[in-house]
């Protein structure tokens, strides 16, 4: 639609639009990355701030939107003397989540650049959001070599395009937004610190904003321009505080009680580097600058720790982002001045609220405000948890109403012991998935390996085929003096090798075979290992379990790996070994993962002493529904987790009939000396700690 919905008729959601007016005032902050479960107006708040960023002036035919006051020296359609412009809207530029390298950054014409000589350069979404907003919907599904150009893009202000000998600069400040869904997986924490703000957004559970919701995403759907024109007079104000609080940020003292306040803080909450500290001063300022003062105030400063330290404190991908206020508050008392961050006066009260120039509007009064938030069009949640939700504890539905085998009854479930390191696990040959770490794979990015003829738009040129190709002609194309003539024929794209991420798929044996509690422990902290490196590389995960009489899809397959940690640290034990039974749903999962995404490879992680029981012939069963993994070729590694002194090795045995390989769990540690000792007996030669084996 052409009419955006009013910023101000928002209802709700007081953090995640004061972090967007902040970054209005300051886009120096860094941007805000907003989290939350879908339906909660991330998107309608983002796009619906566009329309309040003041107007730009910009030299009139840039493609860079050069300032015509300060035009930028090295534009590359410059130089620009400075002078009018005109004037335009602040440009709102979404990223698509597949978009290619060159959409984002720019392209160069290589055909014209070795056709004509000439350096032709076609500017990507960095230029189009420069002096904008850059929306990027999905971060955390972003591929990652996109999100690091996008973030040291944003910390720089300037884009660089190195393309064979060819480098084309250009100035890129914008307002970096971002915008996920946590439960489709999370943006690994040196990404996390680079986003200069974050809010965490959920639907209100009041049935009374609820209710404003809906009323007003209805009014909007009838009449977008109508709907709007009633907020107009809101959405001018808070468009005139914009300005205003830009014009007074240069004035605002930051004083040295506020930054020992700051600094005290971050020390406190163990932040690393100091980008926390100088994103909360930048913040602090801000803040101030939007109340309409020119001095920083200790509420400035806790509004900001709440703002900008939250998801810089997580040291595990598994950890939750939040902040402790009562420790919060603790440190700013201890460190509190008696000048300019002592308490306040009462003009420290200015912050939006929800009636205010800078809130939602008119949300009604007829429930408690319990802190929940509004949303958007999407508002009326039904109030579902996502794929996160912690099933009740007792086992599986399909065990519900049994009784436990005799001896063998349910246990409560055990904490997992401290995760470590694992060894590499890879799928064996070469892939086209999506990009990630595990295993080898044809890609966009990675070491070159060939050339081939280009295949639509050429992107990635390989020179020396390129010139090879076109060698041989050039007698017949009349060049008999140094120099060659180069024909769109005679281009060669150049393939890349690089790494995919796979499906890992978890079947976790819970029965009571496996379930002495130390032993259980320790099942569970290598599970969490695995989960932390699928993590790390990318990888989409999926958890099944089986005891009793049956297995169950504990996790269907998804990218958000903590999911599954939680999941599993509620796993219950107990009962009978249905070894077949887990073998067999794996394989259905796997199956209809295949329909959804055949590209992506699946590796197969089973978790077991490898005893079957129950029901006739356990073990020749099990037999059988390892032979279709085999058959597939799905690449599988059976986790060993028999102890004891006498030992079956019925899991080497399994291994086999899946066609994989089998690892005890002291082998499954990368600096395990059980697993140097096996490099060496396999191979010959030391593996040292921490190198990759593949063992798929």
């Amino acid at each position: 639609m052409s009419t955006p919905f009013p910023f101000t008729a928002v209802v709700g959601q007081d953090d995640l639009r004061l972090a967007l007016l902040l970054n209005a005032v300051s886009p120096a902050v860094g941007g805000v990355l907003v989290r939350g479960e879908k339906g909660t107006a991330k998107s309608t708040a983002v796009r619906a701030l566009s329309a309040l960023m003041p107007r730009v002036d910009v030299v009139a035919g840039c493609r860079f939107s050069c300032a015509p006051a300060t035009p930028d020296p090295a534009c590359p359609d410059g130089p620009h003397e400075a002078g009018a412009g005109v004037s335009r809207p602040a440009r709102m530029v979404e990223l698509p989540v597949g978009a290619s390298e060159d959409r984002l950054v720019g392209a160069l014409d290589i055909e014209r650049a070795l056709a004509e000589g000439v350096k032709a350069f076609e500017p990507g979404l960095l230029a189009d959001a420069h002096r904008g907003i850059l929306y990027v919907d999905e971060v955390n599904l972003l591929h990652d070599h996109l999100v690091d150009l996008l973030l040291d893009a944003a910390a720089m202000g300037a884009s660089y395009v190195e393309r064979e000998g060819v480098s084309v600069r250009h100035a890129a400040r914008f307002l970096l937004v971002g915008t996920m869904n946590p439960e489709e997986g999370e943006l690994r924490p040196q990404l996390l610190d680079r986003f200069g703000l974050t809010v965490e957004v959920a639907a209100s559970r009041e049935p009374g904003r609820r209710v404003e919701v809906v009323r007003r995403r209805l009014a909007y759907d009838d009449d977008p321009d109508g709907f709007a024109t009633r907020w107009a007079g809101e959405e001018s104000d808070v468009r005139a505080r914009i300005v205003a609080a830009r014009e007074l940020l240069p004035s605002v003292r930051l004083g040295d009680g506020a930054l020992l306040q700051i600094a005290a803080t971050c020390a406190a909450f163990e932040v690393d580097g100091m980008r926390a500290d100088i994103v909360m001063a930048r913040t602090a300022a801000a803040l101030a600058a939007w109340a309409g003062r020119t001095d920083v105030l200790a509420e400035d400063v806790r509004q900001a720790a709440l703002l900008a330290l939250p998801h810089r404190r997580r040291r595990n991908p598994f950890d939750a982002p939040g902040l402790d206020e009562d420790r919060l508050d603790e440190t700013l008392e201890e460190f509190a001045a008696d000048d300019d961050t002592g308490g306040s006066d009462g003009s420290g009260d200015e912050d939006p609220d929800p009636d205010g120039p800078g809130g939602g509007g008119r949300p009604p009064q007829d429930g408690p405000d319990d802190g929940s938030h509004g949303g958007d069009n999407e508002g009326g949640s039904d109030g579902s948890e996502g794929s996160g939700q912690v099933p009740p504890q007792g086992g599986s539905s399909e065990d519900d109403g049994q009784a436990p085998s005799p001896g063998a009854g349910e246990q409560s479930p055990v904490r997992a012991a401290e995760p470590f390191r694992t060894k590499m696990l890879s799928v064996p040959g070469l892939g086209e998935g999506a990009a990630g770490r595990r295993s080898r794979a044809r890609t966009e990015h990675g070491r070159t390996t060939g050339a081939r003829r280009p295949r639509g738009a050429l992107t990635k040129l390989h020179l020396a085929a390129t010139v090879q190709a076109a060698a041989p002609h050039q007698r017949v194309r009349g060049r008999s003096g140094p120099g060659l003539v180069v024909r769109r024929d005679d281009l060669r794209q150049a393939t890349r090798e690089g790494r995919e991420g796979n499906l890992v798929l978890f079947v976790v044996d819970a029965s009571g075979s496996m379930a002495a509690r130390q032993r259980m422990s320790a099942v569970k902290g290598a599970v969490l290992s695995l989960l932390l490196d699928a993590y790390q590389r990318r990888d989409k995960v999926g958890l099944v379990t089986f005891r009793g009489s049956a297995a169950e899809v504990a996790l269907p397959p998804t990218s958000s790996v903590d999911a599954a940690a939680v999941r599993l640290e509620s796993l219950p034990t107990g009962g009978r070994t249905p070894l077949a039974a887990g073998l067999l749903r794996a394989h259905d999962v796997l199956r209809v993962e295949r329909l959804r995404d055949p590209a992506r490879r699946a590796l197969v992680v089973l978790v077991t002493d490898g005893r079957a029981t129950g029901g006739a012939e356990p073990v020749a069963l099990a037999g059988r529904a390892a032979r279709l993994f085999a058959a597939d070729g799905v690449a599988s590694v059976v986790v060993d987790c028999e102890s004891g002194l006498v030992r079956l090795g019925l899991a080497g045995q399994l291994a086999g009939e899946l066609g994989g390989s089998a690892v005890t769990l002291d082998e499954l540690r990368a600096d395990s000396i059980a697993g140097l000792v096996r490099d060496v007996q396999g191979n010959g030669r030391i593996s040292g700690p921490g190198n990759s084996r593949r063992a798929a």
